[in-house]
């Protein structure tokens, strides 16, 4: 037992001396994922002037002349709630082409008889458009509550001030927006970027691992390798081993970099994140196995890598938030580890939760490298014996 130990670390420790022979590809290998999650996080990041007064770009476009359809559009463009300018429908198509802005609220010719309709039943419905750039759906719909709310509050005025004897109508309530994700939880930007872009990085790692082990099971190094008294499980032990090294040093050093930076923070448990660390290294050297097992030849195997990796990634979240991807791709990404180890480095950074609430992610990440395990050293083995009978 003592001695496959020790041979497991020596074919390890040969790895760790080839990867770090070249200095720079080794170096480069930390410096993309860094470069990486700067840059999205850069991209993402937002001043907290910003991000405590968010306003909607808008134009606005009035055709009716009526002084009720003035009041509304007055109103909108008095929000708070938006940057709003005041254009003609011309300008505003060639503006939103450009989205700058993408919005544009319009009030049509008619829309004044609104006034004198009843509100229990209306004889006809009047009308407001809302123009939009095909990538600006969501604002869109955040138009349209400011415009109904303008709307609304404008009808009430008309029709209840007869009755009330005011003309000044206000709320009954108020809305009180605050952040509730934890009570050390501080949303950062560079925390998802640099999540994201380490796990994918990790997966890129694990494939040129798995590369690297299929390249040589081609040539004349896995015969004399095979040729030596080291069983398989040595051999394959020993690249996953290294692998998993290299990934966890990976983590630390990206993550180091992000915290002296960007303030990048482990805000929640330390032991989830150490332990999720843990996880998504070894399942990227389980990765590396199943690639060498199941890839073919290199180049079919590295063409069919890149286009999973980078589907798991966008679907997992790893690049934007899984909130702006459709309900449908929700639910698939939830049959995906990089969905899970996204998760569970969201709540050891910038959520503040505690073990128990990671331990979940960790379990799900772990499982996964498990049946990536299976099937890899099912198929090596498989393969290994063919080809000791004389089977290609």
């Amino acid at each position: 037992m003592i001695s496959s130990i020790r041979v497991v670390l020596t074919l390890a420790s040969k790895d760790l001396s080839l990867f770090f022979a070249d200095r720079r590809g080794a170096a480069f290998s930390f410096i993309v994922p860094i470069l990486l999650a700067s840059a999205f996080g850069m991209i993402f990041a937002k001043p907290p002037e910003e991000s405590k007064a968010v306003k909607l770009p808008l134009l606005v476009v009035v055709e009716d002349e009526g002084e009720f359809t003035k009041s509304v559009a007055n109103d909108v463009l008095a929000s708070s709630r938006v940057q709003a300018e005041r254009v003609t429908r011309d300008e505003a198509v060639r503006r939103m082409a450009d989205r700058q802005p993408g919005v544009t609220v319009v009030f049509p010719r008619g829309f004044e008889q609104l006034k004198s309709v009843s509100l229990q039943q209306p004889a006809s419905k009047q009308y407001v458009e809302v123009l939009h750039h095909p990538l600006c759906d969501n604002e869109a719909q955040w138009a349209e509550g400011i415009v109904a709310e303008s709307v609304l509050q404008r009808l009430a005025s008309e029709h209840l001030t007869p009755l009330i004897g005011s003309s000044a109508l206000a709320m009954p309530f108020e809305i009180r927006m605050r952040e509730s994700t934890g009570p050390q939880a501080g949303f950062n930007s560079y925390s998802h970027s640099f999540s994201g872009m380490t796990l994918q990085y990790l997966l890129f790692w694990g494939m040129e691992s798995g590369l690297l082990l299929l390249r040589d099971r081609q040539r004349s190094v896995w015969l004399r390798l095979r040729a030596a008294p080291v069983s398989l499980w040595n051999v394959l032990l020993g690249k996953a081993l290294a692998t998993t090294f290299l990934a966890f040093l990976q983590v630390l050093v990206t993550f180091g970099f992000g915290y002296f930076v960007f303030g990048v923070t482990v805000s929640g448990s330390v032991a989830g994140f150490l332990g999720l660390a843990i996880a998504v290294s070894v399942l990227s050297a389980a990765t590396g196995l199943m690639v060498a097992a199941l890839g073919g030849t290199e180049m079919r195997a590295r063409s069919v890598c890149i286009l999973v990796i980078l589907g798991v990634s966008l679907l997992g979240g790893l690049w934007l938030p899984s909130f702006v991807l459709p309900g449908w791709a929700r639910n698939l990404s939830l049959v995906l580890p990089t969905t899970w180890a996204m998760r569970g480095f969201d709540a050891t950074t910038w959520q503040g939760r505690d073990f128990f609430a990671v331990l979940p992610c960790i379990a799900v990440v772990f499982g996964f490298t498990a049946v990536f395990l299976g099937l890899a050293f099912t198929q090596l083995f498989t393969s290994e014996a063919r080809r000791r009978r004389g089977y290609t």
